[in-house]
């Protein structure tokens, strides 16, 4: 396995059009909007798997809501 990094660059800019052609349909019967979420699949390594998965064991929380987290506290800086 090679060890280059690769660099994602940083994050566009909100388009506000954009956000809103995605959200359209999330909303329910009762007129609430639900909380959009989309899924990403990353492939990596079973070390890399289980390093997470014992992180968020540690954490005493599921992997999912442990990588949510890691979501919000990007999107607030």
């Amino acid at each position: 396995m090679s060890n280059k990094r690769i660099s994602i660059g940083a994050r566009p800019l909100a388009d506000p059009q954009a956000e809103a052609w995605m959200r359209q349909g999330a909303t329910v019967d009762s007129g609430k909007v639900e909380r959009y979420s989309a899924r990403l699949t990353l492939d990596v390594t079973p070390a890399l798997r289980t390093r997470i998965k014992l992180a968020a064991f540690d954490r005493g929380v599921t992997m999912a809501e442990m990588q949510r987290e890691v979501r919000k506290q990007q999107a607030t800086s």
